[in-house]
């Protein structure tokens, strides 16, 4: 990534056997009772300055609807103040200012109107959204933080991205709660460039 550009992350959470929900779409293995006393313990302090550095986030609709679906339940909204953009044809409730819908080609979307306004934008699901993402070579960076559950089935972390995505290793983390944080960066290919699929 050159100095100065925006930085486009794929961030989702998962199961180790790669499934970001089950096949209803529901998310309730995501609490798990899991304890590792050697990993990092996430302060809220940490948290906090980790989603500072954030400057808007980008989901499909069903992510969208689990998000009001926490929030309706008394769970919060998980994307503070910042500008929320759900990739949809579909008519959906706008229950916040800060949220808008796009429906249209992606690579224009990102690279005309995202990356000149905002230099962190993250991907935050679901798996079709994010597996386009890195289909069209969009992402510099994926993200994987993996619940220490196995689900059997359920929907795919990255569905079929179409083709093989070189990767990075930049970091590893594994917290108290038992989950593993991993980073990694895209390696763009000779001749590659921003949008390339």
């Amino acid at each position: 990534m050159t100095k100065g550009r925006a930085k486009v992350t794929v961030h989702m959470v998962a199961s180790l056997d790669g499934f970001v929900a089950r096949k209803n779409g529901s998310v309730d293995w995501l609490e798990t009772s899991d304890e590792f006393p050697g990993g990092e313990r996430m302060t809220s302090e940490s948290v906090d300055a980790f989603l500072r550095s954030i400057d808007c986030y980008v989901m499909g609709s069903k992510t969208y609807e689990t998000a009001l679906h926490f929030e309706s339940k008394g769970l919060g909204w998980a994307y503070s103040d910042k500008p929320v953009f759900v990739l949809t044809s579909r008519e959906l409730p706008r229950t916040r200012d800060t949220v808008q819908f796009h429906s249209g080609d992606l690579t224009q979307f990102v690279n005309k109107s995202l990356r000149p306004s905002f230099p962190s934008i993250w991907f935050v699901g679901g798996g079709m959204v994010c597996a386009e993402c890195v289909r069209l070579g969009l992402a510099d960076q994926i993200r994987y933080s993996i619940v220490p559950i196995l689900i059997g089935e359920g929907i795919a972390f990255f569905g079929n991205p179409g083709r093989d995505v070189s990767l990075h290793l930049a970091e590893v983390k594994a917290y108290t709660s038992g989950m593993v944080g991993l980073c990694y960066e895209v390696v763009r290919q000779p001749g590659e460039h921003l949008g390339d699929a």
